[in-house]
This record gives structure tokens, C-alpha cells and sequence, in this order.
């Protein structure tokens, strides 16, 4: 690990983080509480993503669906209309909306291979993504001045890389620059994370294997044609599968490659020192449950 103990931790000048976790666990917030500090540097894997991997497929969709209007048409051919996704580290509305969901195409549904070609795309932009970080914890203190670095990584993350191998290129790549830190959800945050989908569901990357699994388990249990699923429903019936399956392979990336704190710890942070105490404590908790 590039921090083994607390003080190692605490008396480095320079510090870098990889936050691990599922969606809502308090990723983002914390890395704005960080850069509001001003020493550290914020760099959003799905922004990446949805920036400079996907950027352009994401406009060509909007773009897409605009030439459907004979007007719209008409201004983008004469090049009288510009359109461009306002994707931010907050609103990644775009990206979702791009990689879409499967089923019924009157009820926002695209077709299935359609829907896995998009995951593909996704798959290869998130490790790419993830592998520039340590490049972008460079620049930001080269470039910048800044000392700190923190990685807000994508929710999928477990999803892309095998925690179990040692040789992972990207979790080797990572975990030789920055410290992973998985903030851990219990029971109770899982529970609200699929209240909260359910009301609202939206997009979600699996594996391929995954996937293909969950489909023709929906199509079986459902009895209905590809065409036929409505796009909502399969999401959601899939969500509270993907986020169990999820748990213990972010866990392993915790055991092997950085270290677990629990969310409701993070979300009482309010500052940089209070940050830093958390971690060294959480080292300290690791170096005594090896022994």
C-alpha cells in the first residue's frame, strides 16, 4: 500500500485517494468537501467517461434524435444549431442517457444488442479512465501546484477489474499512485439505495456475463419477447441484483489492494483534518486486524 501506517500517512506531503463505493455512499460529496479545501485535486471517472471517451458518441445521440424534427434537421445540416451535452460531476445525466436501457422502444427501450454494444463501450471507457488517473495525479501537481489528489471513482469499478488477481492492470496501476478506500454501505443504506432507484430508476453498467444472465432470466420469468420488456422494470428488477453482487467484490478490492471505511464514518466528515484522522484511524484498524 502506498500509505502502510497511519503515520505514514499522516506525515506525507503529498496524499492520494481513490474512493471506492456504490452510488450515494458519499463519493462525490467528499471529494468536494477536499477540493473546496483547495490543496486537493478532484478527478471524476465518470466525467472522464463521459468527456473524453464517450463525449462524442453521447452528442451524435442527442444530435440523433434531433434530425427526427424536420426543423432541427434543417438547422443542424446548415450548421445554424449547435448541440452539446452539459455533462458535469454532478449531472451525468448524459452519460445515462446514453447508455440507455433494453426493452420495449415505445417505452424509452433500445434493442438488446444495441444495449450490450453501449456496455462494451462503456467497459473499455471506464478502465481507460481509471488508467489515466495516475497520469492526471501528475499533472495536477506539475501542472497546478496542487499536492493532493483524489480519485472519485465510478460505482462499476468492481465490475471492470478482477480484485482477486494480484497482476490487475488497473487495480496495479492505481494502487501504485493513489490509496483505494472503499467506504463501505450497511444493510440500511442498501435498503434506501433501492427505495431511492426505484422511485427513479436510471442506467446501470454490467458484465457481460452478468448481463446476459439477468436477461434471459427476465425474459423467462416475464414470459415476454425482447421488444416486450418494459425498460424500467427490467432495471429495476436487476438493480437490487447487481448491488448484492456488488458488496463483496468491492470488499475484495478493499482486502487486497486499500483499506474500509464505513459510510456513515464519511458522511461525518466536514474538512480535510477531519478526513485525514479517518484514515489514520482506519489504518490503524487494518495494520491491528492483521496481526
Amino acid at each position: 500500500m502506498l500509505y502502510d501506517t497511519p503515520d505514514a500517512w499522516l506525515s506525507a506531503p503529498q496524499r492520494s485517494v481513490a474512493l471506492i463505493g456504490m452510488s450515494g455512499v458519499g463519493k462525490t460529496r467528499l471529494s468536494s468537501i477536499l477540493r473546496e479545501e483547495g490543496e486537493w485535486f478532484h478527478y471524476s471517472v465518470d466525467y472522464r467517461i463521459g468527456t473524453r471517451y464517450l463525449g462524442e458518441r453521447i452528442t451524435d445521440e442527442f444530435k440523433r434524435e434531433a434530425m427526427k424534427s424536420p426543423k432541427l434537421r434543417e438547422l443542424l445540416r446548415s450548421d445554424s444549431l449547435s448541440i452539446r451535452s452539459k455533462l458535469s460531476f454532478h449531472n451525468l445525466t448524459p452519460l445515462s442517457t446514453w447508455l440507455g436501457k433494453p426493452g420495449d422502444p415505445e417505452r424509452g427501450g433500445m434493442d438488446f444488442d444495441e444495449y450490450v454494444r453501449r456496455q462494451r463501450l462503456h467497459r473499455e471507457a471506464e478502465i481507460a479512465s481509471m488508467l489515466d488517473a495516475r497520469a492526471f495525479a501528475e499533472r495536477a501537481r506539475e501542472l497546478y501546484g496542487y499536492p493532493h489528489f483524489v480519485c472519485d471513482t465510478s460505482g462499476s469499478i468492481c465490475e471492470v477489474v478482477d480484485p482477486d488477481n494480484p497482476r490487475d492492470p488497473v487495480l496495479s496501476a492505481l494502487s501504485r499512485a493513489m490509496l483505494p478506500i472503499y467506504i463501505r454501505g450497511g444493510d440500511e443504506h442498501v435498503a434506501s439505495l433501492i427505495a431511492r432507484f426505484d422511485r427513479a430508476p436510471k442506467p446501470m453498467y454490467y458484465r457481460d456475463d452478468q448481463l446476459l444472465e439477468f436477461w434471459a432470466a427476465y425474459l423467462e420469468e416475464e414470459g415476454c419477447a425482447p421488444d416486450q420488456v418494459d425498460p424500467d422494470a427490467f432495471i429495476r428488477w436487476g438493480f437490487a441484483r447487481l448491488i448484492e453482487g456488488r458488496r463483496p467484490r468491492y470488499q475484495a478490492i478493499a482486502d487486497r489492494w486499500g483499506l474500509t471505511v464505513e459510510a456513515d464514518e464519511i458522511a461525518a466528515v466536514q474538512s480535510e483534518a477531519e478526513f485525514a484522522d479517518l484514515i489514520a484511524r482506519a489504518l490503524d484498524r487494518r495494520d491491528a486486524s492483521t496481526m
